[in-house]
């Protein structure tokens, strides 16, 4: 387990919980395995608490509780984000944190190096065999521990306008150089239309397409981190982009806009390589185009491939401080495996389930998408070929780099590599900072 003294955890939580104050005077509170904590006797009634922001999640707790009057969860709803994560942190080194969070991957490995939540290794290690291996890859770190238990996920996929893609004779990309292409010949029909957007506010867009490429932007090496941000692949993708910017063939119009909405709307925007929860946007911010879009794997970078990413998604993981560990994993375990528990955040959650038996289980396609009846079939052989990927403990960092050094960049239609070395200069100096062993 990568731990990290006192001093470290309290600067980086202090750097992730601005806003939200010292929350007390309590030290940090020390991980240990699950299988650790007290068990209770078998007269007393165990009180869980769970932060979330899974909508219903009450609703699916209560089912739990009506069958395990033992152990009964109090769902508490978060507000999601950065600001659950420094509410979360602050609630630990103040020594009264839930007994289970849920946890954004790019977020949990700041929750490990605060020593904040618990290895879950002897109690839900044998889980591994019902999730994929890319998801597992976030919630392990690149390592033999295992810090959460993954609950919802983000593979990305293209979706397109099938219709427009008609009009202007062009073929669904299957490798970005066909991307590229058919960019240039929809702006060249229609200066007025694009075949995407290039966001320069939207890093966890980038880091997906990046973990497609085949990037981990950080590592474990024994006590010490690797960071990479700005390794070969993911500067591979940063000039694919930047070069179809310099071009002037894709928008620059940053993603979930006013302006980015019209342009869904009335046809301009031709596609856009998002995850598996852009149905809901695409039917909230373009209504009027139902139907007319479908669904296919990303573009590859080698022909015949079915490589992905991630952009999204959350894990439950266990408080270090909770003195019921085996009975929060006992309810983790139900709520992410258990075929029953997995219905209910697909219905109840509107989540897409991170267990591989669940996504499977999966029937009837989003309303926006009933033109394609097998699209939670054709979306599970997409993100069935996602690549594992390691976040760190200041992935913020990184990503407000990102927003800085893209907008500079697309503004001045500059070396988009160059923006990735400012991410990964960052990067590392602010782990530095903070105290972090690095490998060489």
């Amino acid at each position: 387990m990568v731990t990290k003294r006192l001093a470290v955890a309290v600067a980086l939580t202090a750097a992730l919980a601005t806003a939200c104050g010292s929350g007390g005077s309590g030290g940090s509170a020390a991980s240990a395995p699950a299988s650790s904590a007290a068990a209770p006797s078998a007269a007393e009634k165990v009180e869980l608490t769970y932060w979330n922001w899974v909508p219903n999640m009450d609703k699916i707790v209560e089912v739990w509780n009506q069958a395990h009057p033992d152990i009964h969860v109090t769902s508490s709803k978060q507000a999601g984000g950065d600001d659950a994560a420094a509410k979360f942190l602050t609630a630990a080194k103040a020594g009264n944190p839930p007994d289970l969070v849920q946890a954004e991957y790019q977020m949990l490995p700041s929750f490990v190096a605060a020593e904040a939540v618990a290895d879950l290794t002897p109690s839900a290690g044998g889980l591994k065999s019902q999730f994929g291996d890319g998801l597992w890859s976030l919630v392990t770190l690149g390592t033999d521990a295992l810090y959460g238990v993954p609950q919802d996920s983000g593979p990305m996929m293209l979706y397109y306008r099938a219709d427009l893609f008609k009009k202007y004779g062009v073929d669904v990309p299957t490798t970005w150089d066909e991307f590229a292409a058919a960019a240039r010949t929809i702006h060249k029909a229609d200066p007025k239309s694009y075949l995407t957007n290039f966001s320069s506010k939207d890093p966890g867009w980038f880091a997906g397409l990046s973990q497609q490429a085949g990037a981990s932007w950080w590592g474990i090496n024994g006590d010490a981190w690797k960071v990479a941000v700005n390794d070969d692949p993911t500067k591979k993708v940063a000039d694919f982009w930047g070069g179809l910017v310099k071009e002037g063939v894709i928008s620059t119009t940053a993603s979930f806009t006013p302006e980015w909405n019209k342009a869904l709307a009335d046809g301009k925007l031709l596609a856009w390589t998002s995850a598996i929860w852009a149905p809901g946007v695409l039917s909230s911010n373009a209504p009027k185009t139902a139907g007319k879009w479908e669904i296919a794997a990303l573009p590859q970078w080698n022909a015949g491939e079915n490589a992905s990413g991630f952009w999204g998604g959350s894990a439950v993981a266990v408080s270090a401080a909770s003195k019921h560990q085996d009975a929060a994993v006992k309810f983790l375990t139900w709520l992410n495996t258990d075929p029953a528990a997995t219905k209910l955040l697909v219905d109840q959650g509107a989540i897409y389930p991170a267990a591989t038996a669940a996504q499977g289980a999966l029937s009837t396609a989003p309303e926006f998408f009933s033109n394609l009846p097998d699209f939670w079939q054709k979306a599970a052989s997409f993100g069935a070929g996602a690549r594992g990927f390691t976040f760190g403990p200041d992935v913020n960092v990184t990503y407000n780099a990102y927003k800085d050094a893209m907008d500079k960049a697309v503004a001045a239609k500059s070396s988009f590599s160059d923006a990735v070395t400012s991410m990964q200069d960052a990067t590392v100096a602010d782990m530095q900072k903070a105290g972090f062993t690095l490998a060489q």
